[in-house]
């Protein structure tokens, strides 16, 4: 990784750059720095097509701007975070910020300024603020760490006012407008210390947390583009869940951080990222919900749990997970726990409907996994008792299910009453995902049960008439998972 460069006495009073503490070149010659500043190709671009979401996030800012109206409305999309000393961690805008604009770069801030249209309705004035491209004059471009022949070409104001279809500005001015602004104002708290800074006197948590809220509850129903955008995120994954199949052997003879990074190729040749961290949890890991190190064994005979998904380049992510036999067959008892998984989540995704209430898929996949446990012996009944006491969770652990969309766990900031105490709408995309996980230190089970754990998940979208398993195209059923593998490996 290449040095920077560091600032000139001639630079450093219009706009200080911060030079590396040990850096090889003590500073630039008048020469150089006159020979930087030409010899430069017009690199503008012209006629770009507005970016494929524009007129949905038009929508959105416009459902925003009528909740409410008079107030200005302040949305950053935060900035770097260091990881070491000076690398920074690869930047992802906030998910309010994005849904909002469709811009992913750092230290962007969307706001929206109330005004009074013609007609006299109040409404609001969109801005994106943003760095404009880097200044050649004083060398910025190629002084500064984060000028663009560091870290690469950024949008010019004019081409970002194309592509997002929202009149741009310097962000570097901001803060001082904000500063004088005079009015009711709030801001999305937790991405942008400066901004919240100049805000410092004008805002309060109380109504900046009702601006959160709305923001995450109006994800909660999902457009054309956005299930759309779901759909490739969940496409993408089943060819990573077959990458991996085919590369198990490989895994055997290393470990599940051979699955992990086979997973993340697919991840980053296909979309942006893996959602989340993936989970590739083989043999007693599969019992520990979020295992992330993977840096276990990978042995034939046991099952490995993989709970991963594609983040697409616009930020929406899936979440599927398999509980596949590392040699290609379930073991008896494999297959019987297996079994039940898939019995309970079959109940849950039944469940899953326009009018139903949110919990209900939860619910019926839980009587399902009880009703086993109960049959076992491994949990004494009737299963109402079990239910009523939550017995079975010592096995289940979890609830069955979660909003999706451009977090794995979307819409958290959503009032209760709307989100698990709500009902079920068309456009909703949910994960319905029940597990059973027998500890490997679980004395109160069968020997033979100790260190298995099973999970299955796909993501289920809400329609009209029921539902649709956007992940369908990975079998499911124990049977259907044995013959895919076999002709994968084959």
């Amino acid at each position: 990784m290449a040095e920077e460069l560091p600032e000139t006495p001639e630079t450093a009073e219009e706009e200080p750059i911060k030079q590396r503490k040990n850096g090889l070149y003590p500073g630039v010659s008048d020469e150089l720095a006159e020979n930087m500043q030409s010899g430069w190709a017009d690199t503008e671009l012209h006629d770009l097509r507005p970016i494929a979401q524009s007129a949905e996030t038009a929508a959105r800012r416009a459902a925003l701007s009528a909740r409410f109206p008079g107030e200005r409305l302040v949305i950053p999309a935060g900035n770097l975070k260091t990881r070491s000393n000076d690398t920074e961690y690869a930047f992802r805008a906030s998910v309010e910020y994005a849904y909002l604009t469709g811009n992913q770069t750092e230290d962007g801030v969307l706001v929206l300024e109330p005004e009074t249209a013609a007609d006299g309705t109040d409404g609001h004035r969109a801005t994106i603020y943003l760095l404009p491209r880097s200044n050649r004059e004083n060398g910025e471009f190629w002084l500064s760490g984060q000028g663009e022949l560091w870290v690469g070409r950024r949008h010019s104001l004019a081409e970002a006012e194309q592509l997002y279809g929202i009149p741009a500005s310097d962000v570097r001015e901001l803060p001082e407008q904000l500063a004088e602004a005079t009015g009711a104002v709030r801001v999305v708290r937790g991405y942008d210390a400066g901004i919240e800074a100049a805000l410092r006197d004008k805002v309060t948590a109380e109504r900046d947390e009702a601006l959160r809220v709305f923001l995450s509850e109006m994800r909660l129903v999902k457009d054309a583009f956005e299930v759309g955008e779901l759909q490739k995120a969940v496409d993408s994954t089943v060819r990573g869940f077959e990458d991996v199949v085919k590369v198990l052997d490989k895994a055997e003879a290393t470990s599940e951080r051979y699955i992990e990074g086979t997973f993340f190729l697919r991840a980053r040749v296909e979309g942006n990222d893996v959602g989340y961290g993936s989970i590739c949890a083989s043999g007693p890991h599969a019992c520990t919900l979020h295992w992330v190190r993977n840096d276990g064994p990978v042995r034939s005979g046991d099952l490995l749990l993989l709970d991963a998904g594609v983040e697409t380049h616009t930020y929406y992510t899936a979440d599927v997970t398999r509980t596949l036999p590392v040699n290609g067959t379930y073991s008896e008892l494999q297959k019987k726990i297996y079994d039940a998984v898939y019995e309970a989540q079959e109940a849950g995704i039944a469940a899953v409907k326009p009018g139903a209430k949110y919990r209900d898929f939860h619910d019926a996949a839980q009587r399902v996994l009880a009703e086993k446990l109960v049959e076992w012996g491994l949990v004494e009944g009737p299963v109402e008792r079990v239910l009523e006491l939550g017995l079975q969770r010592r096995w289940t652990l979890h609830g069955t299910g979660h909003m999706l969309g451009m977090d794995v766990h979307d819409c958290a900031a959503a009032r209760t009453e709307t989100y698990v105490a709500g009902t079920l709408e068309p456009g909703m995309v949910l994960t319905v995902e029940p597990g059973l996980y027998f500890q490997a230190d679980d004395t109160t089970v069968p020997e033979e049960y100790r260190g298995i754990g099973v999970r299955i998940e796909d993501d289920i979208l809400v329609t009209e008439d029921g539902n649709r398993n956007l992940s369908a195209g990975l079998p499911r059923r124990s049977d259907e998972v044995e013959t895919w593998m076999a002709s994968l490996k084959g």
